[in-house]
């Protein structure tokens, strides 16, 4: 994940940056924290953002002026258990900001990651789909595309309610297409 505006950048951290990630892991030293708190979707997420602008012990990176921290705490009630998860992500930027507008950046990219991603996945089923054939998967990744853009056009918040509504018949699909 590359969240870029301009010349300025925050990467997130993977294995395939293995090396540049052990640094970063063995010599991030917190300067700026900032914490939040989200419920909904039947979970709590408790999420700290720390930055750092010391790079000692940092291989060198074009641009690279700060590391960043995000550990997040997730509890999910599943069957009337508390399933706690524990995570730590690192990011790695050419800007120089507080750790709250770096929370609210990286929050911001997930909320597009969940809107369109979650979407296709889960109310248009594309990962259970069997086609592999080329060009049919990009074919078919546009026209889901074009859906959700088109039911966000006709003011649709709830993707699943815009799809149940459509499947109702031709006359529903001429309206959204606004043919006669």
């Amino acid at each position: 994940m590359i969240i870029s505006s301009g010349n300025n950048y925050i990467g997130a951290l993977k294995g395939n940056h293995s090396g540049l990630l052990a640094e970063v892991e063995a010599n991030f030293t917190s300067q700026n924290t900032y914490e939040q708190i989200n419920k909904g979707h039947g979970r709590i997420e408790k999420r700290r953002v720390s930055i750092s602008q010391n790079l000692d012990g940092i291989r060198s990176w074009p641009g690279l002026t700060t590391l960043i921290q995000v550990e997040s705490e997730r509890q999910l009630l599943r069957h009337q258990f508390i399933e706690v998860t524990i995570e730590t992500r690192y990011y790695i930027s050419s800007l120089s900001t507080t750790a709250q507008k770096f929370a609210l950046r990286i929050q911001g990219y997930w909320g597009v990651e969940n809107k369109v991603h979650y979407v296709r996945d889960v109310t248009q089923g594309e990962d259970l789909s069997r086609i592999r054939t080329t060009p049919l998967p990009q074919i078919l990744a546009i026209a889901r595309n074009f859906t959700l853009n088109l039911y966000r056009d006709l003011g649709f918040e709830n993707m699943a309610q815009a799809q149940r509504l459509c499947s109702f018949g031709l006359d529903t699909l001429k309206q959204l297409f606004r043919m006669k």
